[in-house]
This record gives structure tokens, sequence and C-alpha cells, in this order.
């Protein structure tokens, strides 16, 4: 029966858009995927996907299939869960998905503590800032920010607060001055975070009040590190995550500013398909997460006060 071991390979296809994608999801070479999905229609004896240079699509019968082999995917990795859940032991491949900066500060020094803990597991991390489909690219869980939440098919589980400062370089304030209302940054010079929803409008609570100031600059950037190097280097006023600038706040090389205004809080969750248990592996690294990074008052933030 052809059709059991393809179904995983056909679900990837057709959930990643492509056999490249699927390959890439599953560790399988494009080759392999390729010629079990070929395997698979002749087995059925039926076209499941229509394939061109630029788009693949399912066909009617492919349809029908792909709905019940999802079906059967998602009860088979129940099962395993259930299973997996008795053993006490995590183990397995367990695919983490998360921010760049926050990934490589935050979450890459966790890993090997945790691996050392539960060694038989095989863990994956991929650190990326675009929008990744968990589910469509085999992921068991992701790290998000509040801001970036997906809709309701995933759940969420807050890892932490996510805090914010706004700040610049001594040399900065020395030069330019230091802005003591919201509405004196119209005229700094503002550093820029180009993938932030509100890149251009930052707004900020004081006194039950909220204001919402337009700003403006000649840099914007996509990364978090590069953005307190700017402002490091006194390139102007920055908005940033206290996860990035604790170490720079804590030795003076950047100043906090508008100490008498707040940001409002944002918070990392990790979210995960929703499933009747939760595979132990998952479990393990959430629960390592939040006490490494010590819940609602995380580690990053200690070295700001």
């Amino acid at each position: 029966m052809e059709g059991f071991g393809a179904i995983p390979v056909f679900v990837a296809v057709v959930r990643s858009g492509g056999f490249s994608a699927a390959a890439r999801t599953l560790g399988i070479s494009k080759s392999a995927v390729s010629k079990r999905v070929n395997r698979l229609e002749s087995s059925l004896g039926v076209r499941l996907l229509h394939r061109t240079t630029r788009k693949l699509s399912l066909t009617e019968a492919g349809q029908r299939y792909y709905e019940h082999a999802s079906q059967a995917l998602m009860s088979a990795n129940q099962a395993e869960d259930a299973v997996t859940e008795m053993q006490g032991e995590p183990q397995g491949k367990l695919r983490i998905s998360s921010p760049m900066s926050f990934g490589r500060l935050h979450v890459a020094p966790l890993i090997p503590k945790f691996l050392k803990w539960y060694p038989k597991l095989e863990l994956d991390l991929l650190m990326d800032d675009r929008e990744i489909d968990l589910v469509a690219e085999g992921f068991d869980l992701g790290i998000r920010s509040s801001a970036q939440l997906p809709d309701s098919t995933l759940v969420a589980r807050k890892l932490a607060p996510l805090r914010q400062v706004i700040c610049a370089s001594p040399e900065y304030i020395e030069r330019c001055g230091r802005p003591i209302t919201a509405d004196a940054l119209l005229k700094h010079n503002c550093v820029l975070f180009s993938y932030a929803g509100d890149a251009n409008e930052w707004t900020l609570e004081r006194g039950g009040e909220t204001f919402v100031v337009g700003v403006s600059g000649n840099y914007r950037v996509n990364n978090s590190e590069a953005l307190v190097e700017a402002l490091r280097e006194g390139t102007g006023i920055g908005r940033l995550p206290t996860f990035v600038a604790g170490p720079d706040l804590k030795a003076g090389r950047l100043v906090k500013l508008l100490e008498g205004y707040r940001i409002p809080d944002l918070g990392f969750y990790a979210v995960f398909p929703e499933r009747e248990y939760m595979p132990a592996k998952v479990r393990a690294f959430l629960d390592f997460a939040v006490e490494s990074f010590g819940g609602d008052t995380p580690y990053w933030d200690d070295i700001t006060e």
C-alpha cells in the first residue's frame, strides 16, 4: 500500500505549495519527494496534482485524497502524541521557529542546556523574521510577539513580556538635545524598525493619556541588532525591545528617554497546532523556556534597572 508511506509527503507538498518547500520541511531531497508522489499517483491510477513551472494545484481527485490524507495524518500524529506522553522522557525531532534577534540572543543560548536535559531529542531551530506557516512548514511550535499572533487555528502560551524603550546614545543627546515630551520626537531623527507594523507611529502613554507620534528618520532597518548598532553610533533615537537594549542601557552606551512615558507592553508567545494530546517534547520546551526566561520578570529586564 503505497498510500500509507506517501501520506506525510503528499500532505507536505500541498501545505507548503511545492516539492522544494516540502523537501525542506521533511528533510529529504526534492527528487525523493517527487518520486514518492509519482508512485502514489501510479498506485491510485489518478493524477492528484496539476503541475506547471509556476504553480501547483490539486485535481478534483487530489482534493478528495488530500482531505482524507490530512485527517489520517492528524490521527496518526495524535496517536503518536498519546503514546509519547506515556513514555516520560521527551524524544524525537522538535522543530522551532523564532524571530531572528530574539532567537539569536535568548533562544539559541538555551538549546545546549535543554539538549543536555533531554538527550533523546533532536532539535531544529529556524531563526527568521519572515512570517511562517507553522503547519505547512512542519514546525512543532513558533515563538511570536503578541503583535504577530496568528489566527485561532493555533494555541498560544505566553513565555515572557516584551517591553520596549525609547533611547539614544549620550553622544546623540549631547549633539541634538534630549526630548522631554512625546511631540518633541517630531524634531529628531528616528531610526525605524521596518518590520514593525507601526514603524512610523510610536504609541506612548502617560497619566492615562495615549499619544501617537508620527516619527521619521533617514534610516530604516529590518533587524533589531543592526538598529541598536546605529543608535550606539549616534545616528538617532530608536524604539527598542529591552531584550536587545538591556546590556547597552546598563553599560551607559544608550540612555533611556521620555522617562515619564511608557510604551504599551507586548508579549512573547509560543504558538503551536491544537492537539488532543500535547507532545511531551513541546511541553518540555515550553516549561523550560518559561523558567529560563523568568516569566513575568524576564532576566533581560533586570539589567535595565
